[in-house]
C-alpha cells in the first residue's frame, strides 16, 4: 500500500482468493439432490417403478414394499436437505450424509438384496471419503427459532407430499374419498393413526408406513434443531466497540459511512496489526461487508485478508455493499472480486449551501411556508438532551415508522441517545397545539451521526403523519444552517441508488439504451424509492459521491441482492410474532436511513 492505490484499470487480476465453492462439493450436493428426488419418486409414484426409469430408480435405497417406500422416502428428503450443505462444503452436512449413505445402502441390501445398489451408494460415498477435506466449511449463525422454522415447513411440505401419496393409487382406493377425507388421513398418518381412506392389498400398508416415515422426518430434525448448541449471530462487542471507537478517531473523517460500523448487531474482523478492521453480518449465506473498512488505509488489505479467511473458513459468499471508489479499488485489487457502480450519495458542502438563487426556490418556498404556518426548529447535540426529551424522541420515532419492520443496515446505526454517542446530532420541529399530543410539541425528527471531527451523515428521518408536509426539507435546511456553530463542514444526505442513470437518461441525446434503462427504473420506483430519493436529495443542490457493490461473480449478485433487501429490512423472512413478543431494546433499536415513501408523497 505504501505505493497508493493503483488505477482499477491497470491492476493485475491474480487467481480468487475467496471462499469461492470447489467442484466437487457443487457435484456431490448435486448428485445427493438428484438421489433426494429420484427417492421420493421410487417410493411416491408407482407407475414411476414400474417405468423405463425402473433400472435407475431399483439401485436407490429401498424401492419397494411398505418399508421400503418408507425408507426411500426418508432418504430422499434427508438428501435433499443435506444438498445445498454439500454444495457449501459443510463439515456437519458431509458428517450426515457420510452417515446416511451407508444406512441407505444396507437397507437396500437387506430389503432387496440388491448387489447394484449397494455399489451406487458406496459410489456416491466415494468421492466425500477422498474428498473429505474440501468438506471442512463451519456452521451458520443461528438460533433455535430455527427449529420452529424447520417444523412448520416440514409440516406443510409433509402435508402436500402426504396428499400426493394417498392420492396417487386411485386404482386401488376404495371408494371415492373427497378431498377432506384424504387431509383427514394425511394429518392422521403423520401422526402413526389410521386415517378414514382404505385402499386393495398392501397398499394400506405402503401408504401407512410412507406417511409415518414423513411424520418421523419432522419431529426427528425439529427435535435435533431445538436442542443442537446455538450459534447465534455474532454481535459486537463491547471491547470490538471500543477499539472501532479509537479507530473512528483516528480515521474516521475518510468515510461518512464510518460511524455506521458500530451498529451492535454487526460482527467485526480486525487487521493482524490492529489498525483497521471491516464490520460485516451474515445474512442467508452471504457476508456482508458495508462502506469502507475501518482505520488507516495501509492497514486495509490485512483486514480485508481476515475478512476474506473468515468467509472461506464458513463457505460464505463475501459481498461489500457501498464502499466509496478508493475503498472499491482496494477490495477488487486485494482478492480478486469485481466491482459495480451501486449509486451516488449525496454530500453538501455547508460553506456552499444558501437558499438564495432560481435553484433553490422551491425549497425556500416551501421552509418559508411551514416557518409562517407555526412550526420552530431546534438543532442540538444528543449530549445536551435531558433524559425525558431523549426518551420521548425514542418513542415518537418508534411509533412514527412507517413500516412494522425496522428498515436500515449499511447506512443506519440502530440506535438513538445511546450515552456512547453523545457527539450525535439531533434536528427536532416543534409546534405548540391547542390539544398536545402524547410527544407534547414534537413533529419531527431527524438524526446525524459523526463523520470525523467536522462533518455529520444522515441516519433517520421521521415524523408526525399529521404535521404539514415539507418537515423533513425544514430539518435538513436547518441543520446545515446550524451545521457551523458546531464545526461542521460538510453533510452527507440519503443515498441515491442508480442516480447517474436516472439522471443521463432524462437528458437531452440519451440513447435508446440508457432511455429505457431509465424507464424500468421509474417504473421500478413505484414499489422501491429509486426516482423520488433522487429527486429529494438533488433539491439541496449536492455534490455526488459514486458507491459500488463488490462481488466475486455476477452470478452471486442476485443472491447478494437479496441478502441486502433482508439486511436493509425490505424482505422478512423470519417468522412473524406478536407485537408484544418482540424484543425491544430501547438503546439499540434498527433506524431507517431512507425517507418513507410516505415522505416524498408528502413532500
Amino acid at each position: 500500500m505504501s505505493g497508493g492505490v493503483p488505477n482499477r484499470s491497470s491492476r493485475v487480476r491474480h487467481l480468487f482468493r475467496g471462499p469461492r465453492p470447489e467442484a466437487v462439493p457443487v457435484l456431490v450436493g448435486r448428485a445427493c439432490a438428484l438421489v433426494g428426488l429420484l427417492n421420493v419418486g421410487a417410493g411416491v409414484f408407482p407407475r414411476f417403478r414400474h417405468s423405463r426409469m425402473h433400472a435407475m430408480a431399483e439401485v436407490l435405497p429401498g424401492s419397494f414394499g411398505p418399508f421400503a417406500a418408507a425408507l426411500s422416502l426418508s432418504a430422499g428428503v434427508l438428501l435433499l436437505l443435506l444438498a445445498h450443505g454439500l454444495k457449501r462444503g459443510k463439515r456437519r452436512a458431509w458428517r450426515a450424509a457420510v452417515a446416511l449413505l451407508p444406512a441407505g445402502a444396507v437397507a437396500q441390501f437387506t430389503y432387496r438384496h440388491s448387489f447394484l445398489g449397494v455399489v451406487i451408494s458406496l459410489a456416491l460415498l466415494a468421492p466425500l471419503i477422498i474428498h473429505r477435506d474440501q468438506f471442512s466449511a463451519l456452521p451458520d449463525p443461528r438460533s433455535r427459532w430455527r427449529a420452529l422454522a424447520n417444523f412448520v415447513l416440514m409440516s406443510a411440505g409433509s402435508l402436500a407430499l402426504g396428499l400426493v401419496i394417498v392420492s396417487v393409487h386411485p386404482h386401488r382406493m376404495v371408494g371415492n374419498p373427497s378431498l377432506a377425507d384424504r387431509i383427514t388421513h394425511v394429518i392422521y398418518g403423520l401422526f402413526g393413526f389410521e386415517g378414514p381412506v382404505d385402499y386393495q392389498g398392501n397398499t394400506s400398508w405402503t401408504v401407512a408406513f410412507s406417511l409415518g416415515a414423513l411424520g418421523l422426518l419432522t419431529a426427528v430434525t425439529t427435535i435435533y434443531l431445538a436442542f443442537r448448541p446455538e450459534h447465534p449471530a455474532a454481535r459486537l462487542t463491547e471491547e470490538d466497540e471500543q477499539r472501532l471507537r479509537a479507530l473512528l478517531d483516528k480515521h474516521g473523517r475518510r468515510d461518512s459511512l464510518g460511524h455506521f460500523a458500530l451498529r451492535r448487531d454487526k460482527a467485526v474482523v480486525f487487521s493482524p496489526s490492529g489498525k483497521a478492521a471491516v464490520t460485516y453480518r451474515v445474512v442467508s449465506g452471504v457476508m456482508l461487508a458495508s462502506g469502507d473498512p475501518i482505520g488507516d488505509v495501509e492497514a486495509w488489505p490485512g483486514a480485508i485478508e481476515r475478512f476474506m479467511d473468515e468467509a472461506r473458513a464458513h463457505s460464505w459468499t463475501p459481498a461489500v455493499m457501498g464502499c466509496s471508489e478508493t475503498g472499491g479499488e482496494v477490495w477488487t485489487r486485494e482478492t480478486g472480486l469485481d466491482a459495480l457502480e451501486l449509486g451516488d450519495e449525496a454530500v453538501v458542502d455547508v460553506a456552499d449551501f444558501s437558499l438564495a438563487g432560481r435553484a433553490m426556490r422551491n425549497v425556500r418556498q416551501m421552509v418559508k411556508r411551514i416557518e409562517r404556518a407555526g412550526y420552530e426548529t431546534r438543532v442540538r447535540r444528543i449530549r445536551d438532551l435531558g433524559d425525558a426529551e431523549l426518551e420521548r424522541i425514542r418513542r415518537a420515532a418508534d411509533d412514527w415508522r412507517g413500516t412494522d419492520t425496522e428498515r436500515g443496515f449499511s447506512m443506519a446505526l440502530g440506535r438513538i441517545g445511546d450515552p456512547s454517542d453523545g457527539d450525535c446530532l439531533i434536528a427536532t420541529a416543534h409546534k405548540a397545539d391547542e390539544q398536545p399530543g402524547p410527544y407534547g410539541d414534537l413533529k419531527a425528527i431527524l438524526h446525524f451521526v459523526p463523520w470525523g471531527p467536522d462533518g455529520v451523515s444522515l441516519d433517520l428521518m421521521r415524523r408526525d403523519r399529521a404535521a404539514d408536509p415539507g418537515m423533513n426539507e425544514l430539518l435538513i435546511v436547518a441543520a446545515l444552517q446550524a451545521a457551523p456553530k458546531f464545526g461542521i463542514t460538510r453533510v452527507s444526505l440519503n443515498f441515491a441508488m442508480f442516480r447517474s442513470a436516472l439522471a443521463r437518461g432524462e437528458k437531452i441525446g440519451a440513447g435508446p439504451v440508457l432511455r429505457a434503462w431509465r424507464g424500468l427504473l421509474v417504473f421500478l420506483s413505484r414499489w422501491f424509492q429509486i426516482e423520488s430519493l433522487y429527486k429529494f436529495n438533488a433539491k439541496f443542490q449536492p455534490r455526488w459521491e459514486p458507491r459500488f457493490v463488490v462481488y466475486r461473480a455476477s452470478a452471486d449478485l442476485p443472491r447478494i441482492g437479496f441478502a441486502a433487501m433482508q439486511a436493509e429490512g425490505f424482505v422478512n423472512l423470519a417468522l412473524p410474532l406478536p407485537r408484544f413478543l418482540r424484543r425491544r431494546t430501547p438503546s439499540a433499536r434498527p433506524c431507517a436511513h431512507t425517507v418513507t415513501e410516505r415522505d416524498m408523497r408528502a413532500a
